[in-house]
């Protein structure tokens, strides 16, 4: 199960939301702006699955910031998204149009979700316009198989 993160960043605590690829929640949790709350964003997504040779990607209304900072520090892919975007798609998922940092943490993570998916797309793309080859959803981007190495005879 792939997992993304998305977070609703605010000055004083920040509202995370966990979503699996098909949109449904996985885990929320709201954190506060120090170094507890990183520890615990840590916590959330190491029980998410999260690990050094994948890392979950984040997605965050903010480019700046010590929180992004320890973010960018541990590899992962980290997406600044434009709080009037976020506004924007939040009518896609409620119906009242009111603000809510949950669902704008789950919008967040839906959109990393989207980002991640539209990047495996134009990979593909680009790998059947440079091999002149027709797309095939079940070969594209096949994990590549381990090389056996020599044995010393």
């Amino acid at each position: 199960m792939t997992v993304y993160c998305g977070i609703d960043w605010a000055e004083e605590h920040h509202d995370v939301a966990i979503v699996n690829d098909s949109g449904g929640l996985v885990a929320r949790l709201r954190i506060g702006d120090d170094a507890a709350g990183y520890r615990q964003l840590i916590d959330l997504l190491a029980d998410a699955g999260d690990n050094p040779q994948q890392p979950i990607p984040v997605t965050i209304e903010t480019s700046r910031g010590l929180l992004v900072a320890c973010l960018r520090a541990t590899g992962r892919q980290i997406y600044a998204i434009n709080p009037v975007a976020v506004a924007r798609h939040r009518d896609r998922y409620t119906v009242s149009r009111t603000k809510s940092d949950h669902v704008d943490a789950m919008v967040l993570a839906n959109t990393a979700a989207l980002r991640h998916l539209s990047n495996r797309l134009l990979g593909c793309l680009h790998h059947c316009l440079q091999t002149q080859q027709l797309y095939q959803e079940t070969t594209a981007f096949t994990p590549p198989q381990p090389q056996q190495l020599p044995t010393a005879a």
